[in-house]
């Protein structure tokens, strides 16, 4: 066990902007996945600054081991950082859920606290479950039987209220029947499936920001921060469209450039839309010329002009990307991606007239109406971008998310999904790099997304079974036809529709 700690004091040794304070109510925050992570998360960091900064209150961070084996066999509890203090010591966990499959990392998370994953066999022994997080924006039904309750949308605000009342009840029940009647916060045990609205922070809350700088993440020491929240694009496929909290947020170039720390040397900029911001050429000039390296998420093709890529290239980008998402421009057309062939093919011209050694584009497969022309369009159209700068392809298999357009469309189908990934690959083969996200977990991404309670507690079997790939298939498939239609998901079913035969 003190190798297992001594490895977070390295961490918290090594981090800058660390908040370490005692208060009489203390939240263990939790993220459930590792370190690099959770670090990564603007969202998880700014709620830990803003919890912090609430007088008499306190967040102390708390994350799924790295080595998840080690942990368990040296049968000690799950601990914080700031205290290392075992987190089932704690009145309140509060847990950031980004994606689907991190469910599974909650379960163990509560597991190695000793806590039980539950909520039906916990007791008012056991600390208060509230999640949040980016999957409330979609569907955070599969969290129900794990949790007390969800505050639903942007909590930047909310979250305070909601720990006022739980801090402020005489018990678990209590809590859970004032919160009922919140505007924005999922009781499970009050609410059934009835999931109300999301919340929206206001925009003089914004932007989000890192408060902790650090080597030991996916983005090594880099400072974080939103120029924008949200979009104003209609992309049919994407939980934050235009409709999804009235669209795009813009914060003013000022107020942007007052909150990055001198300290801060790498900087990125994040968020939905990024490069749809009016001031994004002047921002990342004025970073680059503070002498900072600069990062940006979410580049928009139809964004980028000589200008911006010429910023992007001194503050540090050697390679860029942007996405197409349909393969071919039919398809771009019937999700309402707004990026044509001479958009893509301009990027890749500036990326080479400017130094960069690659560009990387995006692709999902699998979509409605697709065939094999479409992959043979990327094909050749591949040919034809590799032959102006060295390209890479990201390719993900489409997963309908709910409070979309495309909610309720199925699955495409593991054999159908990974015979178009092989006709890719061999007609890219030797000029352009490819790798493609699996099948087989954006399948298990894919039910966990249209699913609901029966889905969650099929996620506790398939991780108590080992987790691996046959276990999620097991546990799903074993799953009884009779639960509710609107929760009945199979591969290939379109919701609502008599189910189709499984393509597992």
């Amino acid at each position: 066990m003190s190798d297992l700690k001594g490895e977070i004091l390295g961490r918290l040794r090594d981090e800058i902007g660390t908040i370490d304070k005692d208060a009489p109510e203390a939240v263990a925050l939790l993220y459930p996945s590792p370190y690099r992570v959770g670090m990564s998360s603007l969202g998880y960091q700014t709620i830990y600054r803003s919890i912090n900064a609430t007088e008499g209150r306190a967040a102390h961070r708390a994350f799924l081991p790295d080595d998840l084996d080690a942990w368990r066999q040296s049968r000690a509890p799950l601990v914080t950082h700031e205290k290392l203090r075992p987190v089932s010591d704690y009145p309140v966990i509060a847990v950031s859920v980004a994606y689907e499959t991190e469910l599974a990392g909650l379960i163990q998370c509560l597991e190695l606290a000793g806590i039980p994953p539950l909520a039906e066999d916990r007791s008012e022994q056991h600390p208060f479950i509230l999640a949040g997080g980016p999957l409330t924006f979609s569907n955070p039904l599969p969290l129900a039987p794990f949790v007390d309750a969800v505050v639903m949308g942007e909590a930047d605000q909310s979250v305070h209220d909601v720990l006022g009342v739980i801090f402020g009840s005489d018990s678990r029940d209590s809590a859970m029947r004032s919160l009922s009647a919140h505007p924005h916060v999922f009781v499970p045990s009050a609410h059934g499936d009835m999931l109300p609205p999301i919340d929206k922070a206001d925009s003089d809350t914004l932007p989000a920001y890192s408060q902790i700088i650090t080597p030991h993440t996916e983005l090594r020491n880099m400072f974080l921060i939103e120029p924008e929240r949200g979009c104003h694009r209609g992309c049919t496929y994407c939980v934050m469209r235009r409709s999804t909290n009235d669209g795009m947020r813009i914060v003013k170039m000022d107020r942007i450039l007052s909150l990055i720390p001198d300290a801060a040397k790498r900087v990125g900029l994040v968020g939905a839309a990024t490069t749809d911001h009016p001031q994004i050429a002047d921002i990342v000039n004025a970073l680059v010329d503070s002498g900072r390296e600069v990062g940006l998420s979410s580049l928009r093709a139809d964004r980028l002009t000589d200008e911006l890529v010429a910023a992007l290239r001194r503050g540090g980008h050697r390679v860029l990307t942007t996405a197409s998402d349909g393969a071919s421009q039919r398809m771009r057309d019937i999700i309402q991606r707004k990026t044509s062939e001479a958009q893509l093919r301009q990027a890749a011209e500036l990326a080479r007239r400017h130094g960069m050694k690659r560009l990387k584009l995006y692709v999902m497969v699998g979509l409605p109406e697709e065939t094999d022309e479409d992959i043979d369009e990327l094909i050749e159209f591949g040919a034809e971008l590799s032959s102006l700068i060295p390209l890479s392809l990201g390719v993900a298999p489409f997963v309908a998310k709910r409070n979309t357009p495309l909610d309720g469309t199925p699955f495409a189908g593991m054999p159908l999904v990974e015979a178009r990934l092989r006709r890719l690959r061999r007609g890219v083969r030797g000029r352009v790099e490819l790798r493609a996200t699996s099948a087989r977990w954006a399948w298990v991404e894919y039910v966990l997304a249209q699913g609901g309670r029966a889905e969650g507690r099929a996620v506790l079997d398939a991780v108590r079974a080992g987790g691996r790939f046959s276990d999620w298939k097991r546990a799903f498939n074993a799953l009884p036809e009779e639960r509710p239609r609107r929760l009945l998901v199979r591969p290939g079913d379109r919701l609502g529709r008599a189910p189709a035969p499984a393509s597992s």
